[in-house]
């Protein structure tokens, strides 16, 4: 059974869609026998890293760009496929030709672009999403991330049930508990980085939907920076301070907590596992989510979880933490309070953390992919 695998990701593991297919690919390439996979990718992404069972396809499409991106998605793509001999095309994101030469497999991580009117983008984006919401009605089988996704699918695509399939993503083994005692990484980060010992943890993107400054006025309503407990915040900071995307910095300084929040700016990924693990809790309080890496990367570490109710984190966070309304200041403001002031149940969120994030395997996510291509190759 030979796969042709759209690879425009692979130089990109920092993203959800890097991570995606490089976990998907490797764990495939470990475990399935007789399975032969094609990468396929521009001439000008390096597919650096890939499994020997992979056979790196590179192909011209012209100079990197819009233009370039579309004619691969479209055409250089499901050609090569065919050409090479693939069995079936995986596209491993939001963007599936709309004639398939072999049979089609996209995996949907979520349809934000659809649903959140201020991620619709000008003309030319939204075009490209109609049309990508088009050419995804007529693939052979959807995959996506969450049960929450698969109900947005089902209601705004309109696909039947039976062509959606839920298979989760998992953390990578990375992310793991470490008695403190034993943490030398953990100690060389603090000293490195400047950490407080005691903090709690962000760790995102900074646009609207990820509700940082909701995040900041909670912490500063429960009182954490007076008693000690600092916010540290993680990810690649917004150039500019805009509705859109707002900056943390501002804020912080007009709540008075500029000296309690730590803004690290871009975390490398050999850094994450550390940080995540020296946090009281880690705070996700997004309004929409796919899936979330971020919350079960911090509930492998065993710490445990605040997060938006609704969407995929439900399903991601489990009994490892707690879940709030994404329109309650006040549910948000109390949930750090108890993190932050009660031992007992952070110990018991990150018990019950642990035993959920085991749940999600890489293993299992890359059997039921393969599963599902023999399903649609035997018709």
């Amino acid at each position: 059974m030979r796969i042709g695998i759209n690879a425009l990701f692979w130089a990109q593991p920092a993203t959800g869609s890097g991570q995606y297919v490089r976990q998907l690919v490797r764990h495939l390439a470990r475990m399935e026998h007789g399975l032969d996979l094609v990468l396929l990718a521009p001439e000008y992404v390096p597919l650096d890293g890939a499994p020997a069972a992979a056979q790196p396809i590179p192909m011209q499409v012209g100079p990197e760009g819009n233009r370039a991106k579309i004619l691969l998605e479209q055409w250089a793509c499901p050609a090569a496929a065919r050409r090479h001999g693939a069995d079936l095309l995986h596209v491993p994101y939001f963007a599936p030709p709309r004639v398939g030469r072999v049979p089609i497999v996209v995996t949907i991580h979520d349809l934000i672009p659809m649903l959140l009117p201020e991620y619709r983008g000008g003309l030319g984006v939204r075009a490209y999403t109609a049309w990508a919401a088009h050419a995804a009605r007529h693939a052979d089988r959807i995959i996506t991330d969450s049960e929450a996704s698969a109900r947005d699918i089902e209601r705004h695509l309109k696909v039947p049930p039976e062509r959606v399939r839920v298979i989760y993503l998992a953390a990578d083994e990375v992310f793991r508990p470490v008695p403190p005692s034993e943490d030398g990484e953990l100690t060389a980060l603090r000293r490195r980085l400047g950490l407080p010992k005691d903090y709690l943890l962000y760790l995102g993107g900074f646009d609207r939907r990820k509700r940082v400054p909701e995040l900041l006025r909670a912490y500063q309503r429960a009182g954490l920076a007076q008693a000690g407990l600092a916010l540290v915040i993680g990810g690649r900071l917004p150039d500019a301070d805009t509705p859109f995307a707002p900056d943390p910095r501002p804020l912080a300084a007009e709540l008075g907590i500029e000296d309690a929040v730590r803004c690290l700016g871009w975390v490398d990924e050999a850094d994450k596992p550390a940080l995540y693990r020296g946090a009281r809790a880690f705070c996700f309080p997004s309004a929409y989510e796919g899936f979330g890496l971020p919350p079960l990367e911090a509930l492998s570490s065993g710490t445990p979880v605040i997060a938006g109710r609704g969407s995929s984190l439900e399903e991601v966070v489990g009994a490892g933490g707690l879940l709030v309304p994404t329109d309650d200041l006040d549910a948000l403001t109390e949930a750090l309070v108890r993190l932050a002031d009660d031992e007992a149940l952070r110990a018991r969120l990150g018990a019950q953390g642990l035993a959920h994030a085991a749940t999600f395997r890489w293993e299992t996510t890359a059997q039921e992919t393969a599963a599902l291509y023999r399903e649609v190759i035997d018709g």
